[in-house]
């Protein structure tokens, strides 16, 4: 397999009122660089990139049983949602190939709560061919494995698993792992599924979303009574502070939970945290790894934060539009802050000469020694995801190159 790119043809000039988006949305290096990476993949991938090195860019490889291993193939689903008719064959050739390895995770997985990212691209499967066997076991299984981690007292999924029986762990990551309930109740007319998902968003609401709309890392609860023991942070500056990452996934989730419900508390508190993660984005506009933490020593970026929230800030619009009568000026306000961040993040990390698309992602910056300043393979799925959005919303257009 051999590709070419013949032709990029881009409208990257918005609708009146709108600014213009970053070039490199539709590079052609996103194609070149996406299928170098698939070339580093066996035909039955075991191995799948988490984040690159910090000095070359070189991705790092991991076993498929992490919870990072469901966004490569599922970049590679993104690339033919964007591609023409013959591309878009040959790029799910390549996502079809590269998911096989995430197949044995159907029937076991170490990944706890996080089995809702590795649902990706099996979802996107369906999307396509919603009869596909392999697909289906994988959402069902995934979503029983979420349901399975439910405690009715707490009301929650538990995230980490502990030999401290007492102690429930859940981290605000789980907001975006809820939507493969959404999905395994829809194909099996489960409810159960969903309600378990109701509850832990409003779990979550209150415990871990503050009043002035930021919002702890993890909560920890009494198993036995349901309690909270105590709200903090694992991968954030402080227990006080907030992680721009947990930040971004909250409001990404909360506005699909209202998405999914139509219960207005979820669009409030959506709305809450899309605005403390605005108003506390320096002016530069570059993201940090948590908005708390001192400047001096210069706290690093984090890209992967940025391309969440721009993600769930044009998610956030989309549900703006819906309402009756539409709001429209509160869409706008959000669709200009999703461009205002892909622009700040991509022309400074905007990385040609990596293997990743973007560089400056934060992985975890409490860990000795601390993992930034790399490239992330979420940072890129959600870059490309977001200029897909675009497209689907009319706010551009592009032809992305043929394969041959």
């Amino acid at each position: 397999m051999h590709l070419l790119i013949l032709s990029i043809v881009l409208s990257l000039t918005l609708v009146s009122g709108y600014p213009s988006l970053p070039p490199e949305l539709f590079s052609p290096l996103i194609p070149q660089k996406l299928f170098a990476t698939a070339q580093l993949q066996s035909n039955t991938p075991t191995f799948y990139p988490q984040y690159t090195t910090r000095d070359s860019g070189t991705w790092i490889f991991f076993g498929a049983d992490t919870w990072t291993t469901g966004f490569l193939p599922a970049t590679f689903y993104a690339l033919a949602e964007r591609a023409t008719l013959f591309l878009a064959l040959r790029w799910l050739e390549i996502a079809r190939a590269s998911v096989t390895g995430e197949i044995p995770l159907e029937t076991h997985t170490t990944v706890g709560h996080d089995v809702g990212f590795l649902s990706f691209p099996f979802v996107d499967e369906l999307a396509i061919n919603p009869s596909n066997d392999i697909a289906l076991r994988a959402v069902k299984s995934f979503a029983a494995d979420l349901a399975a981690r439910f405690n009715p007292i707490v009301g929650c999924t538990r995230s980490w698993d502990t030999t401290n029986t007492t102690e429930f762990n859940v981290i605000i990551d789980n907001m975006m792992n809820l939507e493969v309930l959404f999905h395994a109740a829809d194909l099996t007319g489960n409810d159960t599924l969903r309600q378990i998902a109701i509850s832990h968003a409003d779990k979550t609401m209150m415990n871990h979303v503050r009043t002035d709309g930021s919002s702890f890392h993890l909560v920890v609860y009494d198993a036995q009574t349901g309690a909270v023991i105590s709200q903090g942070t694992v991968q954030g500056y402080s227990k006080s502070s907030t992680w721009s990452r947990g930040q971004a996934w909250a409001l990404h989730g909360f506005a699909n939970m209202y998405k999914r419900t139509q219960l207005v508390r979820y669009l409030h508190t959506a709305r809450s945290m899309a605005g403390y993660f605005l108003d506390n984005t320096p002016l530069d506009g570059i993201i940090p790894w948590d908005f708390n933490a001192p400047l001096v020593p210069p706290r690093p970026a984090d890209s992967s934060a940025a391309m969440i929230a721009a993600n769930g800030l044009l998610w956030l619009a989309t549900q703006e539009q819906s309402l009756i009568p539409a709001n429209f000026s509160g869409a706008s306000r959000y669709i200009d802050a999703a461009i205002k961040i892909l622009n700040d993040t991509t022309n400074s990390f905007w990385a040609p000469t990596w293997h990743s698309l973007l560089s400056n992602g934060t992985v975890n910056n409490p860990a000795s020694p601390p993992n930034n300043l790399t490239g992330t393979i979420y940072g890129d799925y959600y870059f490309i995801k977001t200029g897909n959005d675009l497209v689907k919303r009319g706010l551009a257009s592009s032809l992305l190159g043929l394969w041959l």
